[in-house]
């Protein structure tokens, strides 16, 4: 995505760039190391498709590197730039709010399971 084309809201731009399901699990798996297509593809689950159009996007908008290396077959890596590190903060924050969010679910459902019991 060209700087032009990037919203004056600093959360749409996030939003612009990582937003929908499969970019923010990219990310989340790329913090823990470099990985390849089938990697990605196996762990979360999408197909080769998606994975493909997400990894080209995130590439042009210069969140992670495309590595090729010679061999037969050649070998391709997926890592994330410099400015792709700097959604780690925001990935750990995702990662325990979604935490806590179910820890209160969790006990939300318990209290009205007790007072439904209790209320009959």
């Amino acid at each position: 995505m060209k700087y032009g084309e990037l919203s004056s809201n600093p959360v749409n731009v996030l939003l612009q760039l990582v937003g929908g399901k499969w970019k923010f699990l990219i990310i989340k798996e790329l913090l823990i190391k470099e990985q390849r297509f089938v990697e990605l593809k196996n762990k979360l689950g999408c197909t080769a498709k998606v994975l493909t159009a997400s990894l080209r996007g995130m590439e042009q908008d210069g969140l992670i590197v495309r590595e090729r290396y010679e061999g037969q077959p050649p070998k391709i890596e997926y890592y994330l730039t410099d400015i792709g590190y700097t959604l780690r903060p925001v990935v750990e924050s995702m990662q325990k709010w979604g935490k806590e969010y179910k820890r209160l679910r969790k006990l939300m459902e318990k209290y009205k399971n007790e007072t439904d019991i209790s209320g009959t």
